[in-house]
């Protein structure tokens, strides 16, 4: 399955669950790729624990083969580092993507990425990408390149109306570039429980007809602590009520039964 988390808003946690739901399914036995499209490699450097700038061997070196014209051009796998907990690998990002960009563009290379994954889905059982806050040509590329999207909403009305734009965009998408794209779920994430804005938007997306999943990512210094530390929830405090969610979260993308927390008043 390929996975892609994205949204045009920053700040909304996308490496964070890219990167969380991805430990989980190493954790249970799958071998698990991350793909990490932000120039930025947040989830690069969360997982390998060095910054992109410093790694050889990236995202951007596999995809700027393509506009190489090189006889030499090496496999997708050749490019994929196991990061330290077992069957989590990661096709780590690099600055350079903010500079090859226009080159891909130009050589209308939108679909290659989805090339690349398929060849690379016959060694993985998952693979979860990961993307800038932005529509441009890397996100649409995972997009097309995706069988699933998942939607991080950080529960407030400037998200609200982001979300709306979002879901046109990806209708487009699907419609011009990847019928095989579904729309799996908005994840409600650093949600406050005891709030009433985050409850009240949470609900009113669900009565709209919105796919707002069951589970919520509470707000928690936690996670925070674990970007420090380079270590997954699921490694650095797996009985902490946040990993949990995210376990619950796993579970229920997988359809798995779950015991859910009704939406309180």
């Amino acid at each position: 399955m390929r996975r892609v988390v994205f949204n045009q808003k920053g700040g909304v946690g996308k490496s964070s669950i890219t990167c969380n739901l991805a430990a989980i399914s190493a954790a249970r036995g799958k071998r698990t790729l991350v793909v990490d499209l932000d120039p930025q490699g947040n989830s690069t450097h969360y997982l390998l624990g060095k910054p992109a700038a410093e790694l050889k061997d990236t995202v951007a070196d596999l995809l700027e083969q393509t506009v190489a014209f090189s006889v030499f051009n090496r496999r997708p796998d050749e490019f994929v580092h196991a990061s330290s907990f077992d069957n989590l690998y990661v096709l780590p990002s690099s600055p350079e993507l903010d500079f090859l960009e226009r080159k891909l563009e130009a050589k209308h290379k939108i679909y290659k990425l989805r090339e690349f994954l398929k060849k690379l889905s016959d060694s993985f059982d998952e693979i979860y990408i990961d993307t800038a806050p932005a529509l441009n040509f890397y996100t649409r590329s995972a997009l097309i390149a995706a069988q699933r999207c998942l939607i991080p909403f950080d529960c407030d009305d400037f998200s609200r109306q982001a979300l709306y734009n979002i879901l046109h965009e990806i209708r487009e998408l699907q419609e011009d570039h990847n019928e095989e794209l579904v729309v799996e779920g908005i994840i409600a994430n650093q949600f406050q429980p005891r709030a009433s804005l985050p409850r009240q938007l949470v609900r009113e997306l669900t009565e709209e007809g919105l796919p707002v999943l069951p589970v919520r990512l509470s707000s928690s210094v936690k996670m925070k602590e674990s970007h420090q530390s380079r270590q997954p929830l699921i490694h650095m405090a797996p009985k902490h009520t946040l990993t949990r969610q995210y376990e619950d979260l796993y579970r229920v993308l997988h359809g798995e039964s779950v015991e859910l927390e009704p939406l309180a008043d």
